[in-house]
Protein backbone atom coordinates (compact mmCIF):
# COMPACT_ATOMS: atom_id res chain seq x y z
CA UNK A 1 0.00 0.00 0.00
CA UNK A 2 0.90 3.59 -0.28
CA UNK A 3 0.10 5.62 2.45
CA UNK A 4 1.98 8.68 3.64
CA UNK A 5 1.52 11.07 6.65
CA UNK A 6 1.69 14.61 6.36
CA UNK A 7 2.09 15.75 9.74
CA UNK A 8 -1.75 14.70 10.80
CA UNK A 9 -2.86 13.54 7.42
CA UNK A 10 -3.51 10.00 6.57
CA UNK A 11 -2.90 10.37 2.67
CA UNK A 12 -3.16 6.98 1.10
CA UNK A 13 -2.65 6.99 -2.91
CA UNK A 14 -3.86 3.49 -4.06
CA UNK A 15 -7.57 4.23 -2.17
CA UNK A 16 -7.53 7.92 -3.09
CA UNK A 17 -8.32 9.01 0.65
CA UNK A 18 -7.32 11.76 2.81
CA UNK A 19 -8.00 11.11 7.11
CA UNK A 20 -7.22 13.23 9.80
CA UNK A 21 -8.28 11.41 12.82
CA UNK A 22 -9.85 8.34 11.49
CA UNK A 23 -12.09 10.67 10.06
CA UNK A 24 -12.06 11.00 6.06
CA UNK A 25 -11.53 14.35 4.41
CA UNK A 26 -13.48 15.56 0.88
CA UNK A 27 -10.70 15.02 -1.17
CA UNK A 28 -11.31 13.88 -4.52
CA UNK A 29 -10.93 14.47 -8.45
CA UNK A 30 -8.64 16.78 -9.39
CA UNK A 31 -7.37 18.08 -5.79
CA UNK A 32 -7.03 14.68 -4.91
CA UNK A 33 -4.72 14.35 -8.27
CA UNK A 34 -3.19 17.29 -7.03
CA UNK A 35 -2.23 16.85 -3.75
CA UNK A 36 -0.63 13.13 -5.14
CA UNK A 37 1.44 15.00 -7.69
CA UNK A 38 2.62 16.88 -4.37
CA UNK A 39 3.43 13.73 -2.41
CA UNK A 40 4.74 12.06 -5.24
CA UNK A 41 7.61 14.80 -5.39
CA UNK A 42 8.85 14.89 -1.70
CA UNK A 43 9.76 18.55 -0.41
CA UNK A 44 10.44 19.72 -4.28
CA UNK A 45 8.98 22.53 -5.17
CA UNK A 46 6.47 21.06 -7.93
CA UNK A 47 6.06 23.41 -10.49
CA UNK A 48 3.55 25.28 -12.69
CA UNK A 49 3.75 23.11 -16.10
CA UNK A 50 4.51 19.87 -13.88
CA UNK A 51 1.75 20.15 -12.79
CA UNK A 52 -0.10 21.03 -15.47
CA UNK A 53 1.16 17.78 -17.13
CA UNK A 54 0.10 15.48 -14.04
CA UNK A 55 -2.95 16.51 -13.27
CA UNK A 56 -4.90 18.44 -16.06
CA UNK A 57 -3.65 16.99 -19.38
CA UNK A 58 -4.34 16.21 -21.96
CA UNK A 59 -6.56 19.54 -20.94
CA UNK A 60 -5.34 22.91 -21.67
CA UNK A 61 -5.15 24.78 -18.31
CA UNK A 62 -3.58 27.90 -16.98
CA UNK A 63 -1.81 28.81 -13.64
CA UNK A 64 -4.86 30.32 -12.61
CA UNK A 65 -6.77 27.26 -12.91
CA UNK A 66 -3.84 26.08 -10.73
CA UNK A 67 -3.77 28.51 -7.85
CA UNK A 68 -8.20 28.01 -7.92
CA UNK A 69 -7.84 24.17 -7.24
CA UNK A 70 -5.10 24.97 -4.88
CA UNK A 71 -7.76 26.90 -2.85
CA UNK A 72 -10.15 24.26 -2.99
CA UNK A 73 -7.53 22.11 -2.03
CA UNK A 74 -6.75 24.48 0.95
CA UNK A 75 -10.27 24.20 1.83
CA UNK A 76 -11.30 20.66 1.89
CA UNK A 77 -7.55 20.16 3.92
CA UNK A 78 -8.22 23.19 6.63
CA UNK A 79 -5.43 24.93 5.70
CA UNK A 80 -5.31 28.51 5.58
CA UNK A 81 -3.23 29.95 2.34
CA UNK A 82 -1.74 33.18 4.90
CA UNK A 83 -0.11 30.07 7.47
CA UNK A 84 -0.32 27.16 5.52
CA UNK A 85 0.65 23.75 6.95
CA UNK A 86 -0.22 21.34 4.32
CA UNK A 87 0.46 23.11 0.97
CA UNK A 88 2.75 26.10 0.13
CA UNK A 89 3.01 28.47 -2.37
CA UNK A 90 6.29 29.05 -3.93
CA UNK A 91 6.05 32.70 -5.36
CA UNK A 92 6.55 32.74 -9.49
CA UNK A 93 6.81 29.06 -9.45
CA UNK A 94 4.66 26.43 -8.29
CA UNK A 95 3.88 24.20 -4.61
CA UNK A 96 5.23 22.52 -2.35
CA UNK A 97 4.23 20.51 0.75
CA UNK A 98 4.89 22.64 3.99
CA UNK A 99 6.71 19.56 5.87
CA UNK A 100 8.11 16.31 5.35
CA UNK A 101 6.26 13.10 4.48
CA UNK A 102 6.36 10.18 5.38
CA UNK A 103 5.72 6.41 4.54
CA UNK A 104 2.85 5.28 6.84
CA UNK A 105 2.93 1.41 6.92
CA UNK A 106 0.39 -0.93 8.50
CA UNK A 107 1.28 -4.22 9.96
CA UNK A 108 -1.18 -6.20 11.24
CA UNK A 109 -2.92 -3.39 12.99
CA UNK A 110 0.07 -1.77 14.78
CA UNK A 111 0.79 1.40 12.47
CA UNK A 112 4.77 1.98 12.14
CA UNK A 113 6.62 5.17 10.54
CA UNK A 114 9.65 5.28 8.53
CA UNK A 115 11.92 8.21 8.91
CA UNK A 116 12.88 10.15 5.51
CA UNK A 117 16.51 10.24 5.97
CA UNK A 118 18.03 13.81 5.94
CA UNK A 119 21.69 14.83 4.97
CA UNK A 120 23.13 18.63 5.12
CA UNK A 121 21.50 21.90 5.14
CA UNK A 122 22.14 24.55 2.54
CA UNK A 123 26.20 24.78 0.75
CA UNK A 124 27.29 28.35 -0.17
CA UNK A 125 25.50 28.83 -3.20
CA UNK A 126 23.98 25.18 -3.21
CA UNK A 127 20.67 23.81 -1.09
CA UNK A 128 21.16 20.49 0.61
CA UNK A 129 20.31 17.15 -1.36
CA UNK A 130 18.46 14.26 0.86
CA UNK A 131 20.44 11.36 0.71
CA UNK A 132 16.83 8.73 0.19
CA UNK A 133 13.45 9.45 -1.46
CA UNK A 134 10.71 9.09 0.83
CA UNK A 135 8.97 6.31 -1.02
CA UNK A 136 11.44 3.91 -0.13
CA UNK A 137 9.17 1.39 2.19
CA UNK A 138 12.10 -0.49 4.11
CA UNK A 139 10.90 -0.11 7.79
CA UNK A 140 12.77 1.59 9.94
CA UNK A 141 12.44 2.11 14.00
CA UNK A 142 9.86 5.15 14.62
CA UNK A 143 12.15 8.43 15.01
CA UNK A 144 13.66 9.46 18.53
CA UNK A 145 12.14 13.11 19.57
CA UNK A 146 15.31 14.60 18.73
CA UNK A 147 15.68 12.99 15.35
CA UNK A 148 12.40 14.88 15.05
CA UNK A 149 13.59 18.02 15.74
CA UNK A 150 17.03 17.72 13.51
CA UNK A 151 14.21 16.77 10.54
CA UNK A 152 12.33 19.79 10.82
CA UNK A 153 15.33 21.92 10.71
CA UNK A 154 16.64 20.17 8.06
CA UNK A 155 13.11 21.39 6.61
CA UNK A 156 13.16 24.86 7.44
CA UNK A 157 17.11 24.81 6.53
CA UNK A 158 16.64 23.90 2.65
CA UNK A 159 14.44 26.51 2.16
CA UNK A 160 16.71 28.95 1.50
CA UNK A 161 14.65 31.93 3.34
CA UNK A 162 16.35 34.13 6.20
CA UNK A 163 13.24 33.15 8.46
CA UNK A 164 12.91 30.11 7.94
CA UNK A 165 17.06 29.99 8.49
CA UNK A 166 16.09 31.91 11.61
CA UNK A 167 13.25 28.78 12.74
CA UNK A 168 16.19 25.85 11.23
CA UNK A 169 18.88 27.61 13.48
CA UNK A 170 16.41 27.47 16.53
CA UNK A 171 15.67 23.90 15.99
CA UNK A 172 20.06 22.84 15.58
CA UNK A 173 20.96 24.78 18.67
CA UNK A 174 17.55 22.84 20.61
CA UNK A 175 18.84 19.73 19.56
CA UNK A 176 22.36 20.67 20.89
CA UNK A 177 20.92 21.48 24.28
CA UNK A 178 19.79 17.93 24.55
CA UNK A 179 23.28 16.58 23.15
CA UNK A 180 25.74 18.42 22.31
CA UNK A 181 28.23 16.22 20.75
CA UNK A 182 25.77 15.62 17.74
CA UNK A 183 27.32 15.51 14.62
CA UNK A 184 24.35 16.34 12.75
CA UNK A 185 23.18 19.03 15.27
CA UNK A 186 26.48 20.72 15.14
CA UNK A 187 26.79 20.56 11.58
CA UNK A 188 22.98 21.98 11.18
CA UNK A 189 23.77 24.86 13.55
CA UNK A 190 27.45 25.56 12.00
CA UNK A 191 25.44 26.20 8.78
CA UNK A 192 22.48 28.31 9.56
CA UNK A 193 25.09 30.31 11.16
CA UNK A 194 27.10 30.85 8.16
CA UNK A 195 24.11 31.30 5.90
CA UNK A 196 23.34 34.28 8.09
CA UNK A 197 27.09 35.75 6.75
CA UNK A 198 26.81 34.72 3.65
CA UNK A 199 23.45 34.56 2.41
CA UNK A 200 21.78 37.30 4.92
CA UNK A 201 24.11 40.50 5.04
CA UNK A 202 24.61 39.41 8.80
CA UNK A 203 27.82 39.58 11.37
CA UNK A 204 31.13 38.62 10.51
CA UNK A 205 30.96 37.10 14.26
CA UNK A 206 28.32 34.48 12.75
CA UNK A 207 30.61 32.78 10.52
CA UNK A 208 33.26 32.62 13.55
CA UNK A 209 30.72 31.15 15.41
CA UNK A 210 30.04 28.64 12.75
CA UNK A 211 33.60 27.86 12.10
CA UNK A 212 33.95 27.15 15.85
CA UNK A 213 31.38 25.21 15.95
CA UNK A 214 32.24 23.32 12.81
CA UNK A 215 35.13 22.39 14.07
CA UNK A 216 33.95 20.52 16.75
CA UNK A 217 31.44 18.63 14.75
CA UNK A 218 34.45 17.49 12.51
CA UNK A 219 36.22 16.80 15.80
CA UNK A 220 33.56 14.60 17.24
CA UNK A 221 33.01 12.96 13.85
CA UNK A 222 36.06 13.10 11.44
CA UNK A 223 34.39 10.63 9.59
CA UNK A 224 31.37 12.76 9.16
CA UNK A 225 30.91 14.25 5.32
CA UNK A 226 28.30 16.60 6.90
CA UNK A 227 30.99 17.64 9.45
CA UNK A 228 33.67 18.71 6.57
CA UNK A 229 30.91 20.35 4.83
CA UNK A 230 29.84 22.54 7.01
CA UNK A 231 33.13 23.44 7.82
CA UNK A 232 34.30 24.16 4.61
CA UNK A 233 30.72 26.22 4.41
CA UNK A 234 32.36 28.37 7.67
CA UNK A 235 35.64 28.62 5.80
CA UNK A 236 33.89 30.12 2.60
CA UNK A 237 32.00 32.65 4.21
CA UNK A 238 35.01 33.54 6.01
CA UNK A 239 36.89 34.46 3.12
CA UNK A 240 39.47 31.60 3.43
CA UNK A 241 39.27 29.87 0.31
CA UNK A 242 42.12 27.65 0.17
CA UNK A 243 40.60 26.00 3.58
CA UNK A 244 37.30 26.03 2.21
CA UNK A 245 38.09 23.88 -0.94
CA UNK A 246 39.81 21.27 1.61
CA UNK A 247 36.91 20.96 3.65
CA UNK A 248 34.63 20.15 0.84
CA UNK A 249 37.22 18.15 -1.12
CA UNK A 250 37.45 15.72 2.23
CA UNK A 251 33.21 16.08 2.56
CA UNK A 252 33.21 14.71 -1.04
CA UNK A 253 36.06 12.18 -0.53
CA UNK A 254 33.55 10.99 1.82
CA UNK A 255 30.52 10.81 0.47
CA UNK A 256 30.99 11.27 -3.56
CA UNK A 257 27.00 11.32 -3.74
CA UNK A 258 26.97 15.06 -1.81
CA UNK A 259 26.24 17.05 -5.11
CA UNK A 260 25.48 19.78 -3.16
CA UNK A 261 28.78 19.99 -1.34
CA UNK A 262 30.74 19.38 -5.17
CA UNK A 263 29.49 22.71 -6.69
CA UNK A 264 30.07 24.42 -3.23
CA UNK A 265 33.33 23.46 -4.21
CA UNK A 266 33.03 24.09 -7.86
CA UNK A 267 32.43 27.68 -6.95
CA UNK A 268 35.56 28.37 -5.54
CA UNK A 269 37.55 27.04 -8.63
CA UNK A 270 35.72 29.46 -10.44
CA UNK A 271 36.99 32.30 -8.52
CA UNK A 272 40.38 30.78 -8.75
CA UNK A 273 40.46 31.24 -12.42
CA UNK A 274 39.66 26.91 -12.73
CA UNK A 275 36.96 27.09 -14.88
CA UNK A 276 37.11 23.79 -16.48
CA UNK A 277 37.33 22.36 -13.05
CA UNK A 278 34.75 24.54 -12.02
CA UNK A 279 32.24 23.28 -14.96
CA UNK A 280 33.20 19.68 -14.85
CA UNK A 281 32.39 19.21 -10.82
CA UNK A 282 29.33 21.08 -11.54
CA UNK A 283 28.29 18.33 -14.60
CA UNK A 284 29.32 15.63 -12.31
CA UNK A 285 26.03 15.32 -10.37
CA UNK A 286 25.20 12.17 -8.74
CA UNK A 287 21.80 12.86 -8.33
CA UNK A 288 18.56 15.20 -9.34
CA UNK A 289 21.00 18.41 -10.21
CA UNK A 290 17.79 20.33 -9.53
CA UNK A 291 18.34 19.65 -6.11
CA UNK A 292 21.50 21.56 -5.95
CA UNK A 293 19.66 24.96 -5.52
CA UNK A 294 22.34 27.83 -7.13
CA UNK A 295 24.00 24.93 -9.15
CA UNK A 296 22.45 26.58 -12.64
CA UNK A 297 23.69 29.82 -11.59
CA UNK A 298 27.28 28.77 -11.23
CA UNK A 299 26.82 27.08 -14.92
CA UNK A 300 25.46 30.05 -16.29
CA UNK A 301 28.54 32.25 -14.73
CA UNK A 302 31.18 29.47 -16.00
CA UNK A 303 29.68 29.49 -19.80
CA UNK A 304 30.09 33.54 -19.67
CA UNK A 305 33.29 33.09 -18.39
CA UNK A 306 34.63 30.89 -20.85
CA UNK A 307 33.35 32.46 -23.58
CA UNK A 308 30.27 30.61 -24.49
CA UNK A 309 27.96 33.66 -23.99
CA UNK A 310 24.82 32.75 -25.99
CA UNK A 311 24.51 29.59 -23.82
CA UNK A 312 25.04 31.62 -20.28
CA UNK A 313 22.41 34.27 -21.66
CA UNK A 314 19.82 31.54 -22.31
CA UNK A 315 20.74 29.96 -18.28
CA UNK A 316 20.93 32.99 -16.70
CA UNK A 317 17.37 34.28 -18.10
CA UNK A 318 15.82 30.98 -17.49
CA UNK A 319 16.77 31.53 -13.83
CA UNK A 320 15.33 34.51 -13.32
CA UNK A 321 12.32 33.96 -15.01
CA UNK A 322 11.81 30.89 -13.26
CA UNK A 323 13.22 31.13 -9.75
CA UNK A 324 12.30 34.48 -8.76
CA UNK A 325 13.50 33.66 -5.21
CA UNK A 326 17.17 32.53 -6.57
CA UNK A 327 19.01 35.55 -5.16
CA UNK A 328 22.07 34.50 -6.85
CA UNK A 329 20.03 34.03 -10.40
CA UNK A 330 18.52 37.67 -9.31
CA UNK A 331 22.21 39.31 -8.96
CA UNK A 332 23.68 37.09 -12.22
CA UNK A 333 21.06 38.39 -14.85
CA UNK A 334 21.50 42.03 -14.69
CA UNK A 335 25.47 41.59 -14.33
CA UNK A 336 25.90 39.18 -17.26
CA UNK A 337 23.39 41.86 -19.26
CA UNK A 338 25.65 45.23 -17.80
CA UNK A 339 28.67 43.14 -18.25
CA UNK A 340 27.64 42.60 -21.76
CA UNK A 341 26.72 46.56 -22.26
CA UNK A 342 23.08 46.10 -22.42
CA UNK A 343 22.81 48.75 -19.70
CA UNK A 344 19.24 49.55 -20.13
CA UNK A 345 18.23 46.04 -19.79
CA UNK A 346 20.06 45.61 -17.06
CA UNK A 347 18.33 48.70 -15.15
CA UNK A 348 15.14 47.05 -16.11
CA UNK A 349 16.14 43.69 -14.41
CA UNK A 350 17.18 45.51 -11.28
CA UNK A 351 14.59 46.96 -10.57
CA UNK A 352 12.57 43.20 -11.08
CA UNK A 353 15.29 41.95 -8.91
CA UNK A 354 14.68 44.25 -5.99
CA UNK A 355 10.99 43.71 -6.10
CA UNK A 356 11.46 40.28 -5.31
CA UNK A 357 13.40 41.58 -2.16
CA UNK A 358 16.66 40.72 -3.31
CA UNK A 359 18.28 42.91 0.01
CA UNK A 360 22.22 42.19 -1.15
CA UNK A 361 24.52 44.94 -1.61
CA UNK A 362 25.71 43.74 -5.36
CA UNK A 363 22.63 44.61 -6.74
CA UNK A 364 23.46 48.63 -5.24
CA UNK A 365 26.56 48.88 -6.35
CA UNK A 366 25.49 47.44 -10.20
CA UNK A 367 23.04 50.16 -9.96
CA UNK A 368 25.78 53.19 -8.68
CA UNK A 369 27.47 51.63 -11.78
CA UNK A 370 24.99 52.31 -14.07
CA UNK A 371 24.34 55.80 -12.84
CA UNK A 372 27.84 56.80 -13.12
CA UNK A 373 27.85 55.32 -16.78
CA UNK A 374 24.52 58.11 -17.38
CA UNK A 375 26.50 60.93 -15.60
CA UNK A 376 24.39 60.82 -12.44
CA UNK A 377 26.77 61.32 -9.94
CA UNK A 378 24.45 61.87 -6.93
CA UNK A 379 22.25 58.59 -7.97
CA UNK A 380 25.47 56.46 -8.09
CA UNK A 381 26.97 58.31 -4.58
CA UNK A 382 23.51 57.12 -3.20
CA UNK A 383 23.53 53.57 -4.67
CA UNK A 384 26.85 52.84 -3.24
CA UNK A 385 26.17 54.24 0.08
CA UNK A 386 23.00 51.42 0.29
CA UNK A 387 25.38 48.66 -0.54
CA UNK A 388 27.92 49.74 2.53
CA UNK A 389 24.46 50.04 4.47
CA UNK A 390 23.50 46.05 3.96
CA UNK A 391 27.10 45.46 4.58
CA UNK A 392 28.84 47.80 7.07
CA UNK A 393 31.67 44.78 7.61
CA UNK A 394 32.51 44.77 3.68
CA UNK A 395 35.47 46.95 3.27
CA UNK A 396 34.64 47.25 -0.69
CA UNK A 397 30.84 48.58 -0.74
CA UNK A 398 32.61 51.20 2.17
CA UNK A 399 35.39 52.16 -0.48
CA UNK A 400 32.88 53.43 -3.18
CA UNK A 401 30.87 55.11 -0.62
CA UNK A 402 33.81 57.13 0.20
CA UNK A 403 34.95 57.38 -3.28
CA UNK A 404 31.71 58.96 -4.97
CA UNK A 405 30.55 60.95 -1.55
CA UNK A 406 29.11 64.61 -1.94
CA UNK A 407 32.93 65.11 -0.53
CA UNK A 408 35.29 61.84 -1.64
CA UNK A 409 37.73 60.98 0.38
CA UNK A 410 41.37 62.50 -0.55
CA UNK A 411 44.59 63.71 0.96
CA UNK A 412 46.24 62.25 3.74
CA UNK A 413 43.15 60.31 4.61
CA UNK A 414 43.60 58.50 0.86
CA UNK A 415 46.63 57.71 1.55
CA UNK A 416 45.58 56.00 4.76
CA UNK A 417 42.91 54.00 3.28
CA UNK A 418 45.06 52.85 0.74
CA UNK A 419 48.10 51.46 3.35
CA UNK A 420 45.47 49.48 5.29
CA UNK A 421 43.66 48.07 1.95
CA UNK A 422 47.08 46.78 0.55
CA UNK A 423 47.87 45.91 4.59
CA UNK A 424 44.30 43.75 4.69
CA UNK A 425 44.83 42.28 1.11
CA UNK A 426 47.98 39.97 2.64
CA UNK A 427 45.43 37.71 3.61
CA UNK A 428 42.54 38.24 1.31
CA UNK A 429 42.96 35.21 -1.48
CA UNK A 430 39.87 36.73 -2.68
CA UNK A 431 40.70 37.99 -7.03
CA UNK A 432 37.72 40.83 -6.98
CA UNK A 433 39.18 42.29 -3.42
CA UNK A 434 42.26 43.83 -5.37
CA UNK A 435 39.46 46.34 -6.80
CA UNK A 436 39.19 48.34 -3.90
CA UNK A 437 43.19 48.97 -4.29
CA UNK A 438 42.79 49.96 -8.22
CA UNK A 439 40.21 52.10 -7.41
CA UNK A 440 42.41 53.74 -4.52
CA UNK A 441 45.30 54.03 -6.48
CA UNK A 442 43.38 55.67 -9.22
CA UNK A 443 42.05 58.10 -6.90
CA UNK A 444 45.77 58.98 -5.96
CA UNK A 445 46.69 59.18 -9.31
CA UNK A 446 48.91 56.13 -9.37
CA UNK A 447 47.48 54.74 -12.71
CA UNK A 448 50.63 52.49 -12.51
CA UNK A 449 50.05 50.87 -9.25
CA UNK A 450 46.03 50.53 -9.82
CA UNK A 451 47.24 48.45 -13.23
CA UNK A 452 49.42 46.39 -10.59
CA UNK A 453 46.95 45.29 -8.44
CA UNK A 454 44.36 44.93 -11.55
CA UNK A 455 46.84 42.56 -12.95
CA UNK A 456 47.27 41.18 -9.50
CA UNK A 457 43.59 40.21 -9.39
CA UNK A 458 43.87 38.01 -12.92
CA UNK A 459 46.79 36.28 -11.12
CA UNK A 460 44.41 35.30 -8.08
CA UNK A 461 42.02 34.13 -10.62
CA UNK A 462 39.59 37.17 -12.11
CA UNK A 463 38.77 36.24 -15.64
CA UNK A 464 35.54 38.57 -16.61
CA UNK A 465 37.38 40.84 -19.07
CA UNK A 466 33.60 42.19 -20.10
CA UNK A 467 32.89 43.48 -17.09
CA UNK A 468 36.67 45.21 -16.79
CA UNK A 469 35.37 47.07 -20.13
CA UNK A 470 32.29 48.25 -19.18
CA UNK A 471 32.56 48.86 -15.84
CA UNK A 472 33.28 53.08 -15.47
CA UNK A 473 34.98 52.49 -11.98
CA UNK A 474 38.23 51.30 -14.15
CA UNK A 475 37.58 54.62 -16.36
CA UNK A 476 40.77 56.48 -15.63
CA UNK A 477 42.68 53.63 -16.66
CA UNK A 478 40.99 52.23 -19.55
CA UNK A 479 42.82 54.13 -22.28
CA UNK A 480 46.54 52.78 -20.86
CA UNK A 481 48.14 50.12 -22.58
CA UNK A 482 48.77 48.19 -19.35
CA UNK A 483 44.56 47.87 -19.36
CA UNK A 484 44.86 46.42 -22.67
CA UNK A 485 47.69 44.25 -21.36
CA UNK A 486 45.66 43.15 -18.42
CA UNK A 487 42.58 42.12 -20.69
CA UNK A 488 44.66 40.28 -23.57
CA UNK A 489 46.26 38.18 -19.56
CA UNK A 490 42.44 37.41 -18.80
CA UNK A 491 41.73 36.46 -23.05
CA UNK A 492 45.05 33.87 -23.41
CA UNK A 493 44.43 32.10 -20.03
CA UNK A 494 40.92 31.99 -20.71
CA UNK A 495 41.28 30.44 -24.06
CA UNK A 496 43.17 27.93 -22.41
CA UNK A 497 40.40 26.91 -20.65
CA UNK A 498 38.33 27.06 -23.11
CA UNK A 499 40.34 24.65 -25.16
CA UNK A 500 40.55 21.91 -22.19
CA UNK A 501 36.69 21.97 -21.84
CA UNK A 502 36.26 21.66 -25.72
CA UNK A 503 38.69 18.64 -26.04
CA UNK A 504 37.51 16.68 -22.87
CA UNK A 505 34.96 13.80 -23.26
CA UNK A 506 32.67 15.13 -20.67
CA UNK A 507 32.41 18.44 -22.84
CA UNK A 508 28.52 19.16 -22.86
CA UNK A 509 26.29 19.02 -25.37
CA UNK A 510 25.33 22.55 -25.92
CA UNK A 511 28.52 23.58 -26.72
CA UNK A 512 30.48 23.25 -30.13
CA UNK A 513 32.90 20.02 -28.68
CA UNK A 514 33.58 18.37 -31.98
CA UNK A 515 36.75 19.21 -34.30
CA UNK A 516 35.18 21.36 -36.92
CA UNK A 517 33.34 23.66 -34.45
CA UNK A 518 36.28 24.20 -32.13
CA UNK A 519 38.37 26.02 -34.46
CA UNK A 520 35.36 28.96 -34.77
CA UNK A 521 34.61 28.41 -31.00
CA UNK A 522 37.72 29.04 -29.87
CA UNK A 523 37.44 32.30 -32.12
CA UNK A 524 34.46 33.60 -29.56
CA UNK A 525 35.10 36.78 -28.40
CA UNK A 526 33.96 37.21 -24.50
CA UNK A 527 31.83 40.13 -25.02
CA UNK A 528 29.49 40.54 -28.55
Amino acid sequence: MRRYRLLDLIIDLDRQTVERDGIRLDVAGLSFRLLACLVEHGDRVVTFDELIDAVWAPAVVNEETITQRVRLLRQALGDDARAPRYVRTVRSRGYQLGAPVVPDLIEHGKRRFTLWPALAAVGVLAAAAFGASFLAREQKPAPSAEQQILDRAHWYARMGQRDNNERALALYDRALHEAPDDVEALSGASRTRAARTCLYNGSIDDARDALRIAGRAVSVGSESAVAWSALGYARDCLGDIGGAIAAYEAAVRLDPADDATRSSAAYLYQEQGRLADALHANLSMQGDPARVRYRDVQLAREYELLGFTTQAGQRYKQVFDLAPDNVFGNIGWPAYLFARGRFDEARAAIAAARQRDTARPELPLLEGELALRRGDKDAASNAFAEAHALRPEASLPETLSLLYAARPIAGEALQQRVVATRKALANDPWPASRFELVWLLQAAGDHRGAIAALDDAVAMGWRDAGYLRASPLFAPIAADPGFQDVIGSIERRTRAERERVLEAKWCPADLPCDRESRASALLQDTVP
